[in-house]
This record gives C-alpha cells, structure tokens and sequence, in this order.
C-alpha cells in the first residue's frame, strides 16, 4: 500500500536518537583528540628545557645560592597552586643584582609597565584533574618527587609525566614517597626507611587507600 505524503518512514524517536548520536560525535572527536595530544605532548616534556622569557636557572639560584622554593612560590604551602614568582619577587634582588644586564631587560619593562612577565608553566595539567599544591606539602611529600633534582636544572624541565597511573601509583602507596616536614623542601630530602615510612604514614593522618584512589579525589 503506497504511503501518504504525512506518513513518515521512521519514527520521530528514532530520528532524534540519530541527530543526538551525529551530535555527539562532533561534539567529541574533537575532546578526544585534545585528550590525544595532551597526553603525548606530557610524555614528549620531560626532560626537554622550557624557554623562557628570561633564562631562569633554578641550579644558580637554588644549588648555588640556597634560596629556599617558597621564597619565590609563595603559595605552595597554603595555596592550591603554587605560584609563579612576580615581578616584584624578582626586583628584591635585581633591583640592585645586576640591573643593566640585558638578559634581565623583561624583567625590567614588567616593572615599568605593570604587565607580568609571560612565564611558561612547566608543570601543566588537563582541567579535569584538580590538584592542591598546599595538601601534599601537608602530607610531607617532597619536591624533589614530583619536581626532580630542580636545583640542578639551568632551565626548567618536566622530571616526572604527571599522569594518571603515575600519580595513582604514589596514591596507592604512598609512604615511599613521605618525608618529614623539615625535609620537603631539601633537596635531595634523603632517605627513608621502611619503618620510618610507616610512621609518617600514621603521623600524616592519610586518607583510606580507597579515599585516595577515588576518582572523585581528584575528577570534581
């Protein structure tokens, strides 16, 4: 029997299934594959210098001279982020510490013109991932295991991926990575024993295992 001109060969729902599918993969592919090349781009990182505006070298400044990593990250410890320095941080010593060198001349025009220097974060991560610099201080976990040997880097680069089973590995078994206060920010902060591991571990008051594997931990 031949069909009417209003009768319709599928069913409305069947069409808004169809439309709703075709969206989502336009939708998508496009998150994936900036899913794809975050993820390689964090693999390609490590061990590869970041340029910067000014040659900062954190083997001068902190192997050499000893200038501690919150007198420059201000927030680490109270902070989610840790913060990059300002332009007035720089100026407490380079107001005076060779001001006419030319290669502190960005520094000098931020001063001038009130425009913070363009520093690139070495340290990035997606913005599905939530992450507090202040907690892991708290919990006594080091520089030094996330960030390397950073005091013997003339430019900065990435020491560890920062992935997901990377950070899940210390989540699961933290206490090889604990240190006590005192030493978070030596570096290297030296060695821990098994025992001594376990007595942080209980002097830190950590979550359950299954707190800190929670998806919801670190996915808010």
């Amino acid at each position: 029997m031949p069909r009417s001109a209003h009768e319709q060969v599928f069913s409305e729902r069947l069409v808004l299934g169809i439309r709703l599918a075709v969206l989502a993969l336009f939708l998508g592919f496009p998150a994936l594959l900036a899913l794809g090349v975050w993820r390689e781009s964090s693999v390609q990182e490590i061990g590869g210098p970041v340029q910067q505006p000014i040659p900062f070298s954190h083997k001068h400044h902190v192997g050499d001279n000893g200038i501690d990593c919150r007198y420059c990250h201000t927030g680490v410890e109270t902070d989610r982020h840790a913060g990059l320095p300002g332009t007035s941080i720089c100026l407490t010593c380079h107001s005076q510490l060779y001001p006419d060198a030319d290669v502190l001349k960005p520094l000098h025009e931020s001063a001038r013109t009130g425009i913070p220097i363009a520093w690139q974060r070495v340290h990035t991560l997606p913005d599905f991932v939530f992450f507090d610099h202040s907690v892991h201080v708290a919990k006594g976990v080091a520089c030094y295991e996330c960030h390397g040997r950073i005091d013997q880097m003339p430019l900065t680069w990435r020491a560890q991926p920062l992935q997901m089973q990377w950070c899940l590995g210390c989540h699961r078994d933290p206490a090889p990575h604990l240190h006590a206060h005192e030493d978070v920010f030596r570096m290297p902060p030296g060695p821990v024993s098994a025992r001594e591991s376990q007595e942080l571990t209980q002097l830190m008051h950590l979550e359950s295992r299954q707190r800190l594997t929670d998806c919801s931990t670190c996915h808010r």
